[in-house]
């Protein structure tokens, strides 16, 4: 049985995937379009419930600084903790070159609840996952191809407290999912945290 450590050193992907971590403090130094194009690209190919790729992806530069206010803003009407942590991942929003919004279209609940011939609610909530599912992927891939090209990302789920408000701003319609990352050039050299070890985790039946 081959060490996994010896397929890390021996393929390209296995250590990307390996080497992404969140990062939170960015240098200012802009992040090319070249190299933008190139990771939005990768989240597009992401898999899809029934191809649908129903995502949008919302690039901001010059207005990632409004969106820090209005979630510093907002943070205010929260506890402590979770306000602390929405102030937290401001900063982080003014500090990054770039940050990419990804919202789901909404297009694959409309289209399957009417299609599909069981109870709507059923119906509503079999294709909410499903395109949960599908930008969730799509997320997973532009944070492992930033790390490829040697940018920095996090993904900020605090923010989902926030959501529908976000939403606004970037202009698109309330719906099922909402992710803010933030992409750039790390501050300072960083790991990733330890991870918990398979058998903690994997099952066989």
């Amino acid at each position: 049985m081959v060490d996994p450590k010896e397929y890390l050193l021996k393929n390209h992907t296995l250590s990307t995937i390996k080497n992404r971590h969140s990062v939170r403090v960015f240098v200012d130094k802009p992040v090319s379009d070249s190299d933008l194009q190139t990771i939005l690209h990768a989240a597009n190919q992401a898999p899809s419930a029934h191809n649908q790729q129903s995502w949008r992806f919302i690039v901001l530069r010059s207005k990632k600084n409004e969106l820090a206010d209005l979630i510093n803003a907002k943070a205010a009407d929260f506890p402590k903790p979770s306000s602390v942590l929405l102030r937290m991942a401001s900063r982080s929003i003014a500090g990054a070159p770039v940050v990419i919004a990804v919202a789901n279209s909404g297009e694959l609940i409309s289209r399957g609840t009417e299609l599909f011939k069981v109870e709507k609610d059923i119906a509503f909530d079999f294709f909410r996952i499903m395109e949960i599912q599908s930008s969730a992927a799509a997320v997973q891939n532009l944070l492992i191809s930033a790390t490829s090209l040697g940018l920095a990302t996090v993904w900020l789920g605090v923010l989902v407290l926030i959501k529908n408000d976000i939403l606004r701003f970037i202009g698109e319609p309330e719906g099922e999912f909402m992710a803010i990352i933030c992409v750039g050039y790390a501050a300072k050299p960083s790991i990733g945290p330890k991870k918990q070890p398979l058998e903690m985790v994997v099952k066989y039946l």
